[in-house]
């Protein structure tokens, strides 16, 4: 099975074409040549059931796989109990949403470490996800799939071993490995095709070959300093990584399908074109590819 791609809400290019209902993305999605499309409730799950459904409807007709980033401010390892648990509902409400629409996957930030250890703030998290399952089963959501987020700054929780040990927790569970995050938090560290390599296979390793092959990715250029994560870029950026082609051919390498969502900042939709056509030209999607020579004739 091919990997797929897409973008993470509405580009510029969206909206310049003259869109603008979210509605229209699958459509448009399908046009530029991208089949996944990650929903955005970043600020909050205000989707209502019937747009969602529509929209799920739309991505059914035009064969875009969607999923859905829950809101940013989730914190699994709160000291205070109360916002624990509303984290708890903010995954249950994303997963209703998920549901309604026929997305697959739920994509979670951790949050951030306040004065915890990053062992506290770990065994802390975990017990909140152990909590999000169960009520995820409770009320019969369990084939949604939840995915905590590596995360860009260093001083937040969400380091690839940390979302790996969260992972362990259930085997429906995906990591969502932003590989700009982790460049970011590793202040450069991802440079050569062995160097995601390795990141593939610490995934493996912990969590079996099944799941390396259809983790869930997130990838833009990320400028970094000495705190990890300052802003999202786009592929016109040459100052900083990582380079997509090198998380590529690793792919390619290791057998694996992800989906990957490209978070530029406004061109995600053309530099998502970009991954899906350098994927295809190297093998990884020969129907893709053969499509694109038809198109350029």
């Amino acid at each position: 099975m091919a990997a797929r791609f897409g973008p993470a809400g509405n580009s510029e290019e969206f909206y310049e074409a003259g869109y603008k209902r979210t509605l229209d993305a699958p459509a448009f999605l399908q046009q530029k040549g991208l089949n996944a499309y990650e929903y955005q409730c970043g600020r909050g799950v205000n989707v209502k059931e019937e747009t969602a459904t529509n929209l799920g409807k739309k991505a059914q007709e035009f064969g875009v796989g969607l999923s859905i980033h829950a809101p940013y401010y989730i914190s699994l390892a709160s000291p205070d109990e109360a916002k624990r648990d509303n984290s708890v509902n903010y995954i249950l409400q994303s997963a209703r949403a998920a549901k309604w629409m026929g997305a697959t996957r739920i994509v979670v930030h951790p949050g951030g470490l306040g004065k915890l250890t990053r062992e506290q703030a770990t065994e802390l998290a975990c017990e909140t996800l152990r909590k999000a399952i169960h009520a995820l089963d409770e009320e019969g959501l369990g084939d949604v799939i939840v995915c905590p987020e590596t995360m860009g700054k260093i001083n937040q929780l969400g380091n690839l071993e940390e979302v790996l040990t969260f992972c362990r927790l259930d085997e429906r569970m995906l990591p969502c490995v932003d590989f700009g995050h982790l460049n970011a938090r590793t202040l450069g560290s991802l440079q050569t095709k062995e160097d995601f390599l390795a990141v593939f296979d610490q995934i493996e390793n912990a969590l079996g070959a099944d799941r390396m092959r259809r983790i869930h990715v997130h990838f833009s250029k990320i400028e970094y300093s000495k705190g990890g994560e300052v802003r999202h870029l786009t592929f016109e950026d040459m100052q900083y990584g990582p380079d997509y082609q090198l998380l590529l051919d690793a792919t390619l390498q290791k057998g694996a399908s992800p989906t990957f969502i490209c978070e530029s900042a406004g061109t995600q939709t053309q530099d998502a074109l970009a991954m899906r056509q350098y994927y295809a030209k190297q093998g990884g999607d020969p129907e893709f590819a053969a499509s694109q020579e038809m198109t350029n004739r």
